[in-house]
């Protein structure tokens, strides 16, 4: 999963999208505009809350989130949501630690909650553990990329998008992919709106964004952003958790 940190084309970004939609009001119709939007723009995923599962995406991935989006469930809910989510089709899992623990150190701790989810989301299926870096000092974003990799994770992850003390960022990535060196890979989700942010993340050593404004993003690569026939983009929506 090591980074490749050349600028990548317009099709070449979209395959590291998870195409997202997140919002607490969004719509069996608001779903099905995301996954034809996604299907159009090339996307590797889509991104779903996981009470939207099952879901015809179009020959796209599945992820959903676990434990979502406060990290603060005990471990076997969160097993048993992310269990309930891959019966009900998901590929991918993307689990929020428990933010507080990292905050005190307790680091065994963290790595026991990612390694009760990695039980309900076996390989092939992916597991990507969200750390809400933007929370974290450096020291702790270490430790918990380190808790992840031991608990048998496959991607850490900066952030929800919903923590008030922000979203991804350049210098997060770089530590992060620095830490997992190239054994994981990095997802850069929060706040990432514009093609110089999506590829700043990507120079930095991400390996997969998180993106509510895909078509966005994409577009300032030239091209076509979709076809004239596809649905109408979601537009990004503050909070909504990319």
């Amino acid at each position: 999963m090591s980074a490749d940190t050349s600028q990548p084309d317009r099709a070449g970004l979209a395959r590291l999208v998870d195409h997202t939609l997140l919002k607490p009001e969004a719509t069996a119709d608001d779903v099905a505009a995301l996954v034809a939007e996604g299907v159009a723009l090339g996307v590797y995923s889509v991104c779903v809350s996981p009470s939207m599962l099952p879901l015809d995406a179009g020959g796209l991935k599945v992820a959903t989130v676990c434990g979502f989006p406060s990290g603060k469930h005990h471990s076997d809910v969160k097993a048993a949501e992310a269990a309930r989510s891959v019966a009900d089709g998901a590929d991918e899992v993307d689990m929020v630690i428990d933010v507080g623990a990292a905050r005190a150190g307790r680091f065994a701790d963290v790595q026991a909650d990612i390694a009760a989810v990695r039980a309900a989301v076996p390989a092939p299926l992916v597991l990507k553990v969200i750390i809400e870096s933007a929370a974290l000092d450096d020291d702790q974003v270490v430790a918990v990329c380190r808790a992840a990799e031991a608990a048998g994770a496959d991607f850490v992850k900066t952030s929800t998008g919903f923590h008030p003390a922000g979203g991804a960022s350049v210098h997060a990535v770089e530590l992060m992919a620095r830490t997992v060196g190239g054994r994981l890979g990095v997802k850069a989700s929060g706040g990432v709106r514009t093609t110089a942010d999506a590829l700043a993340m990507v120079r930095a050593g991400a390996t997969r964004l998180g993106l509510s404004g895909t078509a966005a993003v994409l577009s300032g690569l030239g091209g076509d952003a979709g076809s004239s026939d596809a649905a109408p983009p979601v537009p990004p929506v503050a909070g909504a958790g990319y």
